[in-house]
């Protein structure tokens, strides 16, 4: 079995690339895939904070360091989801080496089908190896012209390192309050739209009871999106159970006026 693996970029930091990645791993583990997210982001390591793994002993800080193998750092996540958290104490990151993420992900991902890593903002050294590591990078960008543009330079940098997008997430898209037309996003950034992820206050309440969203709030707006997505990543058919009533969710009515249609 060869795994898949998925760097989910975004450029800017808030855009939510941290719940995406989170998200997505989780709906592919509920489809029966066995999926793996590793937080690369070693400076602010924000990941475990939203399942609860925030006071791992053992973390990619220790793994990246030398003093902890990379078995010793993989925790059982929700649906069966296997976590690889950063860590967040300051000296852990000075410690840790990002060289060696390479060499440990190889180690980590042996029956692997995803792995989905969460990358830091910026484009540094540490954000770099992420996007060079992986067999395709997924950006992450809000309907604001500074996240498109932060965005164009990793993707930019994406293709430097031979590598490239796969597609873009639109998250926290609302049908008003825009600052960019969302139908350009796809033009603006010459790649294809995978999923809109409208603007849900599921999502904080999910972070507060540190439980992804597709669990907690299996029908919510972002939920749904976040389910659509990881179904058409793993080449599976998205089934939405809706009463009639609720035949329409918030996301088709975003996406009809993002792109017109009846």
């Amino acid at each position: 079995m060869t795994a898949r693996v998925y760097t989910i970029a975004s450029g800017k930091g808030g855009t939510g690339k941290t719940t995406a990645t989170l998200n997505l791993g989780t709906a592919l583990a509920m489809l029966g895939k066995k999926t793996m997210v590793l937080d690369a982001d070693i400076g602010m390591a924000n990941l475990g904070l939203l399942i609860g793994l925030e006071k791992s002993k053992i973390t990619l800080h220790e793994v990246l360091s030398g003093s902890a193998s990379i078995n010793e750092a993989i925790y059982e996540g929700p649906a069966g989801l296997r976590v690889i958290p950063s860590g967040l104490s300051l000296r852990g990151f000075q410690n840790s080496d990002p060289d060696r993420l390479k060499e440990v992900m190889a180690s980590a991902i042996d029956g692997i089908e995803f792995l989905l890593i969460d990358a830091p903002a910026g484009i540094s050294k540490d954000g770099v190896i992420p996007l060079a590591v992986a067999d395709k990078v997924i950006l992450v960008v809000n309907p604001e012209l500074s996240s498109m543009a932060d965005a164009l330079k990793t993707k930019a940098l994406t293709e430097m390192l031979g590598r490239s997008v796969e597609g873009i997430i639109l998250n926290r898209a609302e049908l008003e309050k825009t600052e960019i037309n969302s139908n350009k996003v796809s033009e603006l950034l010459g790649a294809k739209l995978l999923e809109i992820i409208p603007e849900d206050a599921n999502i904080r309440r999910s972070a507060a009871f540190k439980t992804p969203i597709v669990i907690r709030a299996p029908k919510s707006p972002a939920a749904i999106a976040f389910s659509r997505l990881a179904a058409q990543m793993a080449g599976t058919k998205f089934q939405e159970n809706n009463s009639k009533e609720e035949k329409e969710s918030f996301v088709d009515r975003l996406a009809r006026s993002i792109f017109g249609g009846k």
